[in-house]
């Protein structure tokens, strides 16, 4: 399942020891992300519904366990047809351990290959679609090899106000075919390494503010030789640099918060883009900026309308980058806390854009996307 970048990077930095008076929380729900294009795109409309379950335990007080798994159902329509995926996606297991101290969080995380790691290659155009930054479908993939990773974090005091933290991890992924009929694919290791800051504004501590950047670099992908690529392949991603930041404001009886974010995909290393063996994802560029208004109504409701832009550009390894989209998306989130240990998220959002078509021009989409969510602690 895809990262919520804008949830990670609003973590607080002061590393935080597990509660031990709440060892267990679940959390599952219902998730639509559906979109409809204008005439003259590959895709009439895209829609993805999404059931997640997340566990979480704690196992005495420094130490929490947590689980996520998913089922979700993809489909494209086309002039052609339909294109259908359905099935479990990969499971993740992570362990984290706070140290004695506090400050430093040791984790380690297993992604077992649970979900559908393999499909047809009529399949690709409606993953490749599910897979576009700008559309920020919640399960880009359901499945792959599997994945070990290692981590850590820590933080530390910026003077008496603010703390400043600094993460770490590499991931190692399993090989697998991900084309029916295709070679067998390697894939590249992953290091990801996180300094960010945060801090109240002023004397008087009237707002707050977090911000952080996060590099991440990864090794070529190998595809061993099949019918379709008899010397087999190597392709690659290049670097991405992530920048975020936050403000958050006083507003009556609630906060106004700011937010932003821009990620740079930079140019795959080590790859010849003249060998014919060789394919390059080509550079990006994802920038967003939203605000939303967080008010509470009573001691157990809460609301926020919410707004955001956001835009790709993309482009080949040389050159400047092309447009290859745009969207508003104006929505509202609602938060009941139905007892001292249930609690009720529902979110409703409506994208409006235009998306490149791929000869030159550009079409309109609009699409809605709901999120049902309960949960659960005890």
């Amino acid at each position: 399942m895809r990262v919520a970048v804008l949830l990670l990077a609003a973590t607080p930095l002061a590393a935080q020891e597990p509660r031990a008076d709440l060892p267990t929380a679940a959390k599952t729900g219902v998730i639509l992300d559906a979109y409809s294009f204008g005439s003259g795109f590959a895709f009439h409309n895209v829609v993805e519904w999404t059931v997640p379950v997340t566990v979480s335990h704690h196992l005495g007080p420094r130490l929490t366990v947590d689980l996520s798994a998913a089922f979700a159902r993809a489909s494209g329509a086309t002039t052609s047809g339909t294109f259908l995926l359905s099935g479990l996606t990969d499971t993740d297991v992570r362990a984290s351990w706070a140290t004695v101290s506090g400050h430093l969080i040791i984790s380690v995380a297993g992604t077992l290959p649970t979900g559908q790691a393999t499909v047809s290659d009529s399949s690709l155009p409606l993953l490749s679609a599910l897979a576009t930054d700008l559309l920020a479908f919640t399960t880009p993939t359901l499945g792959t090899g599997g994945s070990a990773t290692g981590g850590f974090a820590t933080a530390v005091p910026l003077g008496e106000r603010w703390a400043g933290g600094v993460a770490g991890s590499y991931r190692w992924h399993a090989g697998y075919t991900p084309v029916s009929g295709g070679g067998r694919l390697e894939p590249g290791g992953e290091g990801r390494v996180r300094l960010g800051v945060e801090g109240p504004l002023g004397a008087g501590g009237g707002g707050y503010v977090r911000a952080a950047a996060v590099y991440t670099a990864s090794g070529a992908d190998t595809t061993a030789g099949s019918a379709a690529t008899p010397s087999g392949s190597r392709s690659g991603i290049g670097d991405r640099i992530l920048v975020y930041s936050s403000v958050s404001l006083p507003a009556g009886a609630g906060s106004l918060v700011f937010y932003g974010y821009d990620m740079y995909r930079l140019r795959p290393r080590g790859l010849t883009a003249t060998d014919s063996t060789t394919v390059q994802v080509p550079r990006g560029n994802v920038f967003a900026l939203g605000a939303r208004l967080e008010r509470t109504l009573s001691p157990a409701l809460g609301l926020a309308p919410n707004v955001e832009f956001r835009s790709e550009l993309t482009g080949a390894s040389a050159g400047s980058l092309t447009l290859l989209g745009w969207l508003v998306r104006p929505g509202v989130d609602l938060r009941y806390r139905a007892s001292g240990r249930v609690t009720l998220l529902v979110q409703g959002q409506t994208a409006f854009g235009r998306l490149a078509n791929g000869n030159g021009g550009s079409v309109a989409l609009v699409g809605p996307r709901a999120v049902v969510l309960v949960d659960v602690t005890r």
